[in-house]
Order: structure tokens, then sequence, then C-alpha cells
């Protein structure tokens, strides 16, 4: 009983340090598809993000219970605790579940999206606007194309300008750097597509990972306090 009160304690301040980690993994995968949602064709993407949020909120008064419940037990607080975990399981089982899932369905879609803007893109090697949706993407990713500068000159726009691309495609360094192919050391030689896919896949992967560690800890958790409720009588564990 004492180790059992122990672990329960001990994982009681995880589940609160767990809590700021929750939260950083959802806000980091809404943010990602709040910037990114019009390359991607489903809205429910941002599912996993806000169930780890809901995680996070339940996570905080379950360490507390799961404290105090290591110092004095209380049959309600016992059988409250048990409630939340089953809870605490069901939610975080399922963002790790479409979590993974998502990973696997994005990349599909940003490949179809990504090659569309390219090639609806409009721009001259004179005049770049560079205020698209691609040049949008260049700048924060520091990336050029789809998989590299040269799906610029595969696209019908560019018969009229086949030795430039857009100057987003430019390093922020050069900034005399107006996307001429003379000068290719001054481009971004990665392709956009791998590396918002890298970001998106790490985001799933980190609730992923989460989710699952976190479930192995609320399951000790869930034993520790069903071993405590076997030293109290059935009849007064009314809150069951």
């Amino acid at each position: 009983r004492a180790f059992a009160q122990s672990l329960l304690r001990f994982l009681g301040f995880i589940f609160w340090g767990s809590a700021a980690v929750q939260v950083f993994g959802g806000v980091l995968v809404i943010l990602m598809f709040k910037n990114y949602g019009y390359l991607l064709q489903d809205s429910y993407l941002f599912l996993p993000g806000w169930l780890t949020l809901a995680t996070a909120l339940i996570l905080f008064p379950t360490g507390l219970l799961a404290v105090s419940i290591s110092v004095k037990c209380s049959r309600n607080q016992q059988g409250t605790l048990m409630y939340l975990l089953v809870l605490l399981l069901c939610l975080e089982m399922s963002s790790a579940a479409l979590a993974c899932s998502y990973s696997v369905k994005t990349t599909s879609q940003l490949k179809s999206a990504m090659g569309y803007l390219v090639h609806q893109h409009n721009w001259t090697c004179s005049q770049d606007p560079g205020n698209s949706a691609m040049d949008v993407i260049h700048r924060k990713l520091e990336c050029c194309g789809v998989h590299n500068y040269t799906d610029w000159l595969k696209t019908s726009s560019s018969w009229y300008h086949p030795a430039c691309v857009p100057e987003s495609c430019c390093k922020e360094r050069h900034s005399h750097c107006r996307g001429d192919l003379g000068h290719v050391e001054q481009l971004s030689d990665k392709g956009c597509l791998k590396k918002l896919e890298d970001q998106l896949c790490f985001a799933m992967l980190y609730i992923f990972w989460c989710c699952t560690v976190l479930s192995v800890l609320e399951l000790l958790a869930a034993v520790s306090n069903g071993f405590l409720m076997r030293h109290q009588p059935f009849h007064d564990l009314c809150v069951l």
C-alpha cells in the first residue's frame, strides 16, 4: 500500500508536467493547420490538436486528485480519479490513432495542392509581386518549388522566361537576388513539399508518442488507485 501511494503521488506530479507538454503539442498542430490549411482538403485534421488540448485540461485535476489520494485516501476522490483516468485513456488513444492516420493521409493532399499552386502561379522575371500563396510558403519555409527550383521550369508560364524563378525563392542573405538561374547558389535548394511534410510529421508524431506514453502512465495510476480502493469496503464506494 505504501508503494502504491508513493507511485500515485509521483504520477500526480508527472501529470501536471505532462499537461504543459500536451498543450504545446495541441497548439503546434492547430497553428500548423491554421497556417497551411488551404493546402489540405479536410478541415477535421484539426481534431488531434483539440483533443490534445482537452486532455491537457483534464490532466491537471487528475494530477491533483492523485496527489491528494496519496496523502489521505478519500472514497469519493478515488472513484472520481478512476473516472478521469478512463476518460483520459479514451481521449489519448483517439488522439494517437488520429495523428497516426492523418500523418499518412496529408502527404498526397499536400503534393497535389502545391503542384496546383505552382502551375497557377502568375509571375514574371522583371516584376515579381511576391504575395501569392506559393510566395508565402517559400518565405516561411525557405524553400523553392515542390521538390526543388526546377519545378518552376516545368510550368506553362515559364516558357516566357525560362531563365528565372520567383524572387521568393531567394535566400534572405542575398538581398540583390532576382531569381536568376545564372546564380542558383542564391536560391533555396530544398523543395517545399519535403519541408512541410517534415513539420507536419513531427507535430503528429509528437502527439502520438506523448499520448502513448501518457496512456501507459495512466494505466499505472489506475492500477495503483485500484489497489488502494481494495482497502475500502465495497458498500462504502457509493460513487462507483
